[in-house]
């Protein structure tokens, strides 16, 4: 399997023009499973559309942030150099050709052990470039400070960002770039946004904090986590902020709300992980149709009104709230196999990586097959969702 960035597209400096006046890229937090959405902008990015907002949370904040802190011709080498770098292998078997060929090779109960094995060898020897295990983390009795609170140090996903990084592009605001975060105090979300203020690496580092394996991230005398711990989407911090303007907006979830009934308790622990890490944002999406519906009808009515009332402060306020401007919202969920156990955010092989990466570019490119995907909604209708594995949701 070949997942190397195409070249062909590259260097012609042409962008698809589309009928939205903004694109936005909505990526969820959820560890190793992060290189789905890693194949996810590849097929964007091969189809010439260029993406006006990045949101992330976790590890969707730092595919983020590879993408918005590199020039567009080099956003796909530096997100292709991060996940080769994260998932190299700590000891180096040599290559036997003939061992993928044994009739066990990929078998689903195989594949169950290797994701167990390989998710075991994450939790002992960490990840290279993004976390290592510390020797004595404070179980037992209290740490010095708050920044020694976690099994794994964080300190080499610094180092990993201030390379591939380039924060000063980010601040340059030509695009914007928001990621999510829980402040530990008050225990409420917070949304750092290129477009308000300057977004550096500890921003990031901060919303891929996730306890107890990942320690606090201090930014200004306050300590924060990592955004999955009040919600692990940031598609409502996007329905709430998104400026009235009409927008193609990719959801990209590496958590399914949708599954099967368990039966054992191991799948009973995943279908609950599974469950509270998935974006619930359909709710909030039926009302913001509503919404949506009722600003069309405002329309029509203020447009009856005579002339001589259109220049009513309260008329105009009315006017302000009820332009309508149309979104088509593309989820993009990573299905998982039957072999991924609860430990698949853990699961930094080389194999497992490329599976993922795989499977997000394959989704997209069926995402973007489907012609209406690409045309706005009318006014009418105010909103469109597309689910990949779905289809249409009325």
């Amino acid at each position: 399997m070949n997942l190397a960035p195409s070249t062909e597209h590259l260097g012609k400096g042409v962008k698809r023009g589309l009928p939205f006046e903004g694109v936005v890229l909505v990526l969820q937090g959820g560890g190793a499973l992060g290189a789905y959405q890693a194949g996810v902008f590849q097929a964007i990015h091969e189809a010439n559309i260029e993406v006006t907002w990045l949101c992330g949370t976790s590890i969707g904040a730092i595919n983020a942030a590879l993408i918005a802190g590199n020039p567009p011709e080099r956003r796909l080498e530096r997100l292709r150099e991060f996940w080769e770098v994260v998932t190299k292998p700590p000891v180096t078997l040599p290559n036997v050709p003939w061992l993928s060929t044994l009739p066990w090779a990929g078998n689903p109960q195989a594949r169950y052990w290797t994701n167990r094995i390989s998710a075991f060898a994450t939790m002992l020897h960490g990840a290279p470039g993004f976390f290592s295990p510390r020797l004595f983390p404070p179980v037992s009795s209290a740490a010095e400070n708050p920044d020694l609170v976690s099994y794994y140090d964080i300190s080499p996903l610094k180092e990993t960002l201030e390379r591939l990084v380039n924060f000063d592009l980010i601040d340059s605001k030509t695009m914007r770039f928001s990621v999510g975060a829980t402040h530990i105090l008050t225990g409420t979300s917070v949304y750092p946004d290129s477009w308000e203020r300057k977004v550096t690496a500890a921003h990031v580092i901060a919303s891929a904090s996730l306890p107890p394996g990942f320690p606090p991230t201090k930014i200004d005398d306050e300590y924060y986590w990592d955004a999955g711990v009040v919600s692990n989407s940031p598609m409502q911090f996007v329905v709430d902020n998104r400026r009235r303007n009409s927008a193609l907006v990719f959801q990209v979830d590496l958590w399914d709300a949708n599954g099967e009934v368990p039966l054992d308790i191991p799948s009973a622990n995943l279908r609950a992980i599974e469950i509270h890490s998935a974006s619930r944002i359909n709710v909030s999406l039926e009302q913001y149709k509503k919404m949506q519906k009722f600003r069309h009808a405002l329309c029509k009515f203020l447009d009856q009104l005579p002339e001589h009332c259109h220049d009513d402060p309260e008329v105009k306020v009315l006017s302000e709230e009820a332009r309508v401007k149309v979104a088509t919202i593309v989820q993009l969920k990573y299905q998982a196999p039957k072999y991924e156990t609860a430990a698949k955010t853990f699961d930094f092989s080389r194999r497992a990586m490329e599976e993922h990466w795989q499977a997000g570019y394959e989704d997209t490119k069926v995402a973007l097959g489907e012609s209406a995907v690409l045309e706005p909604p009318p006014d009418a209708e105010a909103i469109r969702i597309f689910d990949v594995h779905r289809g249409w949701i009325k």
